[in-house]
Protein backbone atom coordinates (compact mmCIF):
# COMPACT_ATOMS: atom_id res chain seq x y z
CA UNK A 1 0.00 0.00 0.00
CA UNK A 2 1.15 3.21 -1.00
CA UNK A 3 0.76 6.56 0.51
CA UNK A 4 -2.49 8.46 -0.83
CA UNK A 5 -4.00 5.16 -0.89
CA UNK A 6 -7.64 4.59 0.64
CA UNK A 7 -7.58 1.81 2.47
CA UNK A 8 -10.51 0.28 5.36
CA UNK A 9 -9.51 -0.31 9.40
CA UNK A 10 -9.55 -4.36 9.52
CA UNK A 11 -10.27 -3.43 13.50
CA UNK A 12 -11.08 -0.89 16.41
CA UNK A 13 -7.78 0.83 16.47
CA UNK A 14 -6.31 3.66 18.87
CA UNK A 15 -5.06 7.17 16.85
CA UNK A 16 -3.99 10.13 18.42
CA UNK A 17 -5.16 13.47 16.62
CA UNK A 18 -2.47 15.42 14.77
CA UNK A 19 -0.92 18.39 16.58
CA UNK A 20 -2.98 17.81 19.54
CA UNK A 21 -2.20 14.29 20.58
CA UNK A 22 -5.67 13.77 21.73
CA UNK A 23 -6.88 10.03 21.59
CA UNK A 24 -9.66 8.59 19.56
CA UNK A 25 -10.66 5.08 18.46
CA UNK A 26 -11.75 4.37 15.04
CA UNK A 27 -14.17 2.10 14.35
CA UNK A 28 -13.94 -1.38 12.30
CA UNK A 29 -14.43 -0.59 8.31
CA UNK A 30 -13.45 3.01 8.91
CA UNK A 31 -12.08 4.60 5.65
CA UNK A 32 -8.51 5.94 6.07
CA UNK A 33 -6.43 7.48 3.69
CA UNK A 34 -2.59 6.86 4.38
CA UNK A 35 -0.58 10.24 3.77
CA UNK A 36 2.88 9.32 5.14
CA UNK A 37 3.88 5.83 6.34
CA UNK A 38 7.59 6.18 7.82
CA UNK A 39 9.73 5.23 10.44
CA UNK A 40 7.13 2.38 11.39
CA UNK A 41 4.19 4.61 12.59
CA UNK A 42 1.43 6.32 9.80
CA UNK A 43 -0.30 9.59 9.24
CA UNK A 44 -3.88 9.07 8.47
CA UNK A 45 -6.59 11.08 7.13
CA UNK A 46 -9.74 10.50 8.21
CA UNK A 47 -12.54 11.74 6.52
CA UNK A 48 -14.93 10.83 8.76
CA UNK A 49 -13.04 13.21 11.74
CA UNK A 50 -12.07 15.73 9.65
CA UNK A 51 -8.50 15.34 10.27
CA UNK A 52 -4.97 13.96 10.09
CA UNK A 53 -4.02 11.12 12.98
CA UNK A 54 -1.23 9.37 13.68
CA UNK A 55 -1.36 5.47 13.91
CA UNK A 56 2.06 3.71 15.90
CA UNK A 57 3.64 1.07 14.29
CA UNK A 58 2.37 -1.51 16.93
CA UNK A 59 -1.18 -1.44 15.25
CA UNK A 60 0.14 -1.05 11.72
CA UNK A 61 -2.23 -4.34 10.76
CA UNK A 62 -5.37 -2.39 11.09
CA UNK A 63 -4.40 -1.25 8.22
CA UNK A 64 -3.72 -4.07 6.53
CA UNK A 65 0.70 -3.71 7.22
CA UNK A 66 2.87 -5.91 9.22
CA UNK A 67 3.85 -3.66 12.59
CA UNK A 68 7.50 -3.06 11.71
CA UNK A 69 10.43 -4.35 14.14
CA UNK A 70 12.04 -2.59 16.51
CA UNK A 71 15.18 -0.54 15.26
CA UNK A 72 18.33 -2.58 16.99
CA UNK A 73 22.54 -2.17 16.65
CA UNK A 74 25.15 -4.84 17.02
CA UNK A 75 25.35 -5.64 20.62
CA UNK A 76 28.32 -4.62 22.88
CA UNK A 77 29.05 -0.97 24.14
CA UNK A 78 25.94 1.87 23.62
CA UNK A 79 27.33 3.92 20.82
CA UNK A 80 26.40 7.84 20.48
CA UNK A 81 26.17 6.73 16.47
CA UNK A 82 23.60 3.71 17.03
CA UNK A 83 21.07 6.39 19.23
CA UNK A 84 21.30 8.84 16.15
CA UNK A 85 20.81 6.19 13.68
CA UNK A 86 17.67 4.74 15.73
CA UNK A 87 16.68 8.54 15.72
CA UNK A 88 16.96 8.64 12.03
CA UNK A 89 13.57 6.48 12.46
CA UNK A 90 11.19 8.95 14.62
CA UNK A 91 9.12 11.58 12.34
CA UNK A 92 7.31 14.13 13.29
CA UNK A 93 3.69 12.48 11.59
CA UNK A 94 3.31 16.76 9.52
CA UNK A 95 6.52 16.39 7.94
CA UNK A 96 8.38 13.78 6.03
CA UNK A 97 12.18 14.28 8.04
CA UNK A 98 13.16 12.27 10.74
CA UNK A 99 13.91 14.27 14.23
CA UNK A 100 17.62 14.30 13.88
CA UNK A 101 17.78 15.50 10.32
CA UNK A 102 14.61 17.78 11.19
CA UNK A 103 17.44 19.32 13.69
CA UNK A 104 15.36 18.72 16.87
CA UNK A 105 18.04 16.86 18.81
CA UNK A 106 19.96 18.80 20.60
CA UNK A 107 22.19 16.50 23.09
CA UNK A 108 22.60 12.82 24.08
CA UNK A 109 24.87 11.63 26.52
CA UNK A 110 25.31 7.83 27.23
CA UNK A 111 26.68 6.69 31.06
CA UNK A 112 27.97 3.19 30.70
CA UNK A 113 27.28 1.31 33.58
CA UNK A 114 27.67 -2.19 35.26
CA UNK A 115 23.90 -3.46 34.46
CA UNK A 116 23.83 -1.13 30.92
CA UNK A 117 23.91 2.19 29.62
CA UNK A 118 21.46 5.17 30.84
CA UNK A 119 21.02 7.63 27.51
CA UNK A 120 19.83 10.52 28.62
CA UNK A 121 18.50 12.96 25.01
CA UNK A 122 17.15 16.72 24.97
CA UNK A 123 15.36 17.65 21.80
CA UNK A 124 13.12 20.33 21.13
CA UNK A 125 10.04 20.79 18.44
CA UNK A 126 9.46 23.36 15.47
CA UNK A 127 6.57 24.95 17.87
CA UNK A 128 5.90 24.80 21.64
CA UNK A 129 1.76 24.23 20.80
CA UNK A 130 2.65 20.90 19.55
CA UNK A 131 0.45 18.43 20.92
CA UNK A 132 2.76 15.85 19.46
CA UNK A 133 5.52 16.36 21.66
CA UNK A 134 5.26 13.79 24.22
CA UNK A 135 4.05 11.35 21.35
CA UNK A 136 7.63 11.72 19.36
CA UNK A 137 9.56 11.71 23.02
CA UNK A 138 7.88 8.43 23.98
CA UNK A 139 8.54 7.05 20.52
CA UNK A 140 12.24 8.22 20.43
CA UNK A 141 12.51 6.46 24.28
CA UNK A 142 10.91 3.67 23.54
CA UNK A 143 13.34 2.90 20.07
CA UNK A 144 16.76 4.30 22.63
CA UNK A 145 15.51 1.67 25.15
CA UNK A 146 15.41 -1.27 22.23
CA UNK A 147 19.10 -1.02 21.93
CA UNK A 148 21.17 -3.66 23.01
CA UNK A 149 23.36 -2.54 25.95
CA UNK A 150 20.87 0.33 27.42
CA UNK A 151 19.34 0.14 31.11
CA UNK A 152 17.23 3.24 30.38
CA UNK A 153 16.97 6.18 28.67
CA UNK A 154 15.34 8.97 28.94
CA UNK A 155 13.82 12.21 26.41
CA UNK A 156 13.49 15.54 27.52
CA UNK A 157 11.74 17.86 25.63
CA UNK A 158 13.42 21.70 25.88
CA UNK A 159 12.73 25.04 24.59
CA UNK A 160 16.38 26.60 25.07
CA UNK A 161 17.41 27.48 22.66
CA UNK A 162 14.21 27.44 20.47
CA UNK A 163 14.36 25.66 17.22
CA UNK A 164 15.06 27.65 13.75
CA UNK A 165 15.12 26.00 10.27
CA UNK A 166 18.84 26.64 10.17
CA UNK A 167 19.16 23.48 12.29
CA UNK A 168 17.82 21.15 9.01
CA UNK A 169 20.53 19.08 8.10
CA UNK A 170 21.89 19.29 4.49
CA UNK A 171 19.38 15.53 3.86
CA UNK A 172 16.62 17.37 5.61
CA UNK A 173 16.90 20.01 3.80
CA UNK A 174 16.92 17.75 0.52
CA UNK A 175 13.91 16.53 1.09
CA UNK A 176 12.13 19.14 2.25
CA UNK A 177 13.12 20.94 -1.48
CA UNK A 178 15.22 23.37 0.26
CA UNK A 179 18.38 23.37 -1.89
Amino acid sequence: MSNGQTVRTTREVQVLRIPSGEQIHLPADTPVVITQALGGSFTLLVPTQAGLFRLAAEDADAIGHAPSAPASSPAGDVTEGAIIEVLKTCYDPEIPVNIFDLGLIYSCEIAPGDAGSRVAVKMTLTSPGCGMGPVIAREAEEKISALPGVASAGVEVVWDPPWSVERISPEGREKLGMV
